[in-house]
């Protein structure tokens, strides 16, 4: 059990600290107040994730501890549901309405349909 809360863990940190990263480098070059950093890396979260997902559980021999480390613990730090939502509510609270619902809907849409795109890209590979 501690091997695999390790290896959880260890990812977890690098995808948070990239996340971080990512989401501020781009937020400062795009500006403005609709959350495009944490959309683009839910983006890519999505569609690593879906990617592997099925490349390390249907096509690869990686041990247990490698598919925690990269699918719970970099990929789930990596991406950010909470972050998410708090800049939803955030957008409702300041009144604009557009870029909230532009924001709800649009990184549903997004993510799921890039999540599905990695499963069908590693599954035809």
């Amino acid at each position: 059990m501690m091997r695999q809360l390790l290896a959880v863990a260890a990812g977890g940190a690098m995808g948070a600290v990239l996340r971080w990263l990512m989401a501020s480098s781009i937020q400062k070059m795009v500006g403005g107040a609709f959350p495009w950093g944490t959309f683009a890396v839910n983006a890519l979260g999505s569609l690593m994730l879906g990617f592997l997902f099925v490349w390390l559980i249907e096509r690869s021999t990686a041990g247990e501890l490698l598919r925690l480390a990269i699918t719970i613990g970099f990929l789930g730090a990596f991406t950010t549901f909470s972050t998410y939502s708090l800049e939803s509510i955030r957008l409702l609270q300041e009144g604009a309405f557009g870029m909230a619902l532009g924001n709800i809907l649009g990184q549903v849409v997004v993510c799921l349909t890039l999540t599905w795109l990695g499963v069908q890209l590693a599954r035809s590979l």
